[in-house]
């Protein structure tokens, strides 16, 4: 399978391949630079990623949905990252329909605390303006909301403990 991914509004193009009679073992070019991978399922939300030729670095990633389609969000040994799945493709299918409708819930990409919230439900936002700010790991993240629009409902209050997947707000 191959899809472009953007991330931090970068797109690749990238292409997985199971390798056939080795469970759990994949071959993945990311642009052409090809790599084996070891991954296995260590929840619902993480994977334990070995990188095979570079000489077995292991790293662990969490990925949750954010509530917008094709978008996930990667926590990484780097901080989090929000990707972009087949993007281009999305954005032409969404203007020739006229754009996103309805409301967007904006979740919590992992279990951590809530260190401030930033907004107040009626708020108006842009695309890509901080909600909330998570505390996970002895890092804190904002958390933005996925379009323009209206603060339906701040689902969270500061110092509130949140698990990943959890609703933060939503925005219509």
């Amino acid at each position: 399978m191959t899809f472009e991914v953007e991330v931090n509004g970068k797109t690749r193009t990238v292409a997985i391949e199971l390798v056939a009679g080795a469970e759990g073992r994949y071959r993945v070019a990311v642009d052409g630079k090809e790599h084996m991978v070891d991954a296995r399922e260590v929840d619902q939300s993480t994977l334990s990623l070995i990188l095979l030729d570079a000489g077995g670095a292991s790293y662990d990633v969490e990925i949750v949905e954010s509530g917008v389609a094709g978008e996930l969000l990667v926590r990484t040994h780097d901080g989090l990252l929000r990707a972009v799945v087949d993007g281009r493709r999305r954005r032409r299918s969404a203007d020739a329909a006229g754009g996103a409708e309805g409301e967007q819930r904006v979740v919590a990409p992992m279990p951590g605390k809530i260190v401030r919230v930033l907004v107040v439900a009626g708020d108006e936002v842009k695309a890509r303006q901080g909600l909330v700010v998570v505390e996970a790991m002895k890092m804190e993240s904002e958390i933005t909301s996925p379009k323009a629009g209206k603060v339906k409902e701040v689902a969270v209050t500061e110092g509130q403990s949140v698990e990943a997947g959890r609703v933060l707000a939503v925005v219509e």
